[in-house]
């Protein structure tokens, strides 16, 4: 984007923008930080499913911050499917005890702040997030956003003879990425450890890939 255009979007973004508290959102993120986020849901429908818990982690340098973290269990005015129970283990008492959606989402972009957002699968959580961020605020996440598996597709990619590359089919599932990264494997679909998890992913991939 042409740099004289830059503050016409911001003024046009902050105009839409109904809390000018969280204005924060559309500052220069600080240099060499992100955050890696997940969220467990109800369901993989965007326009019906709910968030019922969030978990984030904040990164610095090559540092996962696991003192800085973030987890969360939403309400949720939907019933819990049990094939969802059966992957998150959350059950009806206990997200019942959550915050409500608009407090963890408060409490979610207080911990962002204007920092770049990580994670697997990222496209499906900020549709959650933005879908609950728009009701309370009129926009939606402007954060850059960092998938995982497109950094580890694009160095599999690299790796390969030139002839295969952008051709040959390369495994992007959770496992085998973390285990082809020599990375832990903790118990999925638990919010904190999946953001943990995606964060220690980025963090190996920013090394492989020469970034300081």
């Amino acid at each position: 984007m042409l740099r004289w255009l830059e503050p016409l979007r911001r003024g046009w973004l902050l105009y839409h923008l109904t809390d000018p508290h969280f204005a924060f959102m559309y500052d220069a993120p600080p240099e060499g930080e992100w955050v890696a986020l997940d969220c467990e849901t109800t369901g993989l429908d965007v326009h019906r499913d709910r968030i019922i818990s969030i978990g984030a982690v904040r990164i610095v340098g090559n540092r996962l911050l696991t003192s800085e973290r973030l987890e969360m269990l939403v309400r949720s005015d939907r019933a819990l499917k049990a094939d969802s129970v059966r992957v998150h283990q959350l059950r009806e008492r206990d997200i019942a005890q959550g915050l409500e959606p608009e407090q963890a989402m408060r409490r979610l972009l207080d911990f962002i702040g204007s920092r770049p957002l990580v994670g697997y699968f990222l496209q499906f959580d900020v549709a959650m997030l933005n879908r609950e961020i728009w009701r309370l605020l009129g926009v939606r996440l402007p954060q850059a956003k960092i998938e995982v598996s497109a950094m580890y597709y694009d160095f599999k990619n690299r790796q390969l003879p030139s002839h295969e590359q952008g051709v040959a089919t390369i495994d992007l599932r959770f496992a085998t990425m973390m285990s082809d990264l020599g990375l832990p494997l903790r118990d999925a679909h638990d919010a904190l450890s999946d953001a943990v998890m995606a964060g220690l992913a980025f963090v190996k991939l920013r090394q492989l890939s020469g970034a300081q």
